[in-house]
């Protein structure tokens, strides 16, 4: 097992609760982590950062974690999934994170810059252990709530601590597909007057930026599911409805992605369609000019052929009349007018 070189040294907190203590302390040694657990009923260990191997053969000696699942810790690029290694489970998701943080006014022609970080949890029996890539999650809403003592939380085991992480996980799916929901709305709005190439190159980026976050949903139903379904001794009966909930949360959340994906492909037709609409009203409008120009080019012609009136007086007399040029020009207007007269009545040149 190696750590990643490139990531940032790791940074381990500890929150710790039960039996009416709450304390939340940076960890700088893991010689401090074992009498937490011996004190506490239920230690959260959160370690932001795996370049540190020593450090994570340290934590999974001292928690005695398998030798596969510290594995799938240091390779970040596991789908969401749980495995049982009897008095612990493994647990796996992925956290999505948007690298646009401006409004849905700026979408970027490369799409809002999703990217998905691998949480691992470790469940056991008097504590909870996650590993995250780098700093920065969307677990704070657990945090404050252990903080202030809000709910059921700090009375409750470790099986509840872990599904409020994994709720947490869940819940920050919402806001960014509401961010799509938004880039979406915009774009629809630029087809709607007129819209350029670029919507569509922002439609390509946003559909596979929600594959993606399809990708990183769709095996954390089936996660969500084998804990309901399956059970296990280290979860009670009472967190399994809260599970429920959390499934309902992740269907919603394929549901609502799939719509969107289907959106972006029903916008692509749009554009599509407009662009042909625009083409075929170029296509007619220069149509309608060149038969108006077939019957000018032909009484054009006409006058145009070099026969000598003096050899014989039919050689076209009017070319010697006084007003044989305002009158050929007169009968072209005429015939365009009637033409024109005849197409709009058509309706051909209607928009």
């Amino acid at each position: 097992m190696l750590g990643d070189p490139d990531a940032p040294p790791p940074r381990i907190r500890a929150v710790c609760y039960g039996g009416g203590q709450f304390i939340e302390q940076e960890i700088e040694d893991c010689d401090e982590i074992e009498p937490l657990l011996d004190k506490f009923a239920v230690t959260w260990i959160n370690v932001d950062g795996l370049g540190d191997a020593k450090l994570i053969r340290q934590l999974a000696s001292l928690f005695g974690l398998h030798p596969l699942a510290v594995e799938d810790v240091v390779h970040v690029h596991q789908r969401a999934k749980v495995e049982d290694y009897g008095d612990h489970l493994f647990l796996v998701a992925r956290m999505v994170h948007l690298l646009q943080e401006t409004d849905a006014d700026d979408v970027a022609p490369a799409g809002l810059g999703l990217s998905t970080e691998q949480l691992s949890i470790f469940l056991g029996g008097r504590f909870v252990l996650t590993f995250q890539e780098a700093p920065g999650d969307c677990l704070d809403p657990v945090r404050q709530r252990l903080r202030k003592n809000v709910g059921r939380l700090r009375q409750a085991g470790t099986d509840y601590l872990a599904y409020a992480l994994l709720d947490a996980v869940i819940d920050s799916y919402f806001p960014i597909i509401e961010r799509y929901a938004e880039a979406l709305d915009l774009i629809e709005e630029d087809l709607d007057e007129g819209g350029s190439p670029e919507e569509l190159v922002k439609l390509h980026h946003l559909r596979r930026e929600l594959l993606l976050l399809r990708r990183a949903a769709w095996p954390l139903r089936e996660a969500v599911s084998w804990l309901m379904r399956d059970g296990h001794k280290l979860i009670e009966e009472a967190t399994q409805v809260y599970l429920r909930d959390c499934a309902d949360h992740v269907f919603q959340i394929l549901d609502v992605v799939e719509s969107y994906r289907d959106l972006c492909a029903d916008l692509r037709e749009y554009f599509f369609s407009l662009t042909s609409h625009r083409t075929n009203e170029i296509m007619r409008l220069l149509t309608i000019i060149a038969t108006i120009f077939i019957p000018l080019s032909f009484v054009a012609g006409v006058y145009g052929m070099n026969f000598d009136s003096n050899v014989s007086f039919w050689n076209m007399p009017e070319l010697h009349w006084e007003y044989g040029y305002f009158t050929a020009l007169g009968i072209m207007a005429g015939i365009a007018g009637v033409m024109l007269s005849y197409f709009w009545r058509k309706g051909w040149l209607q928009p």
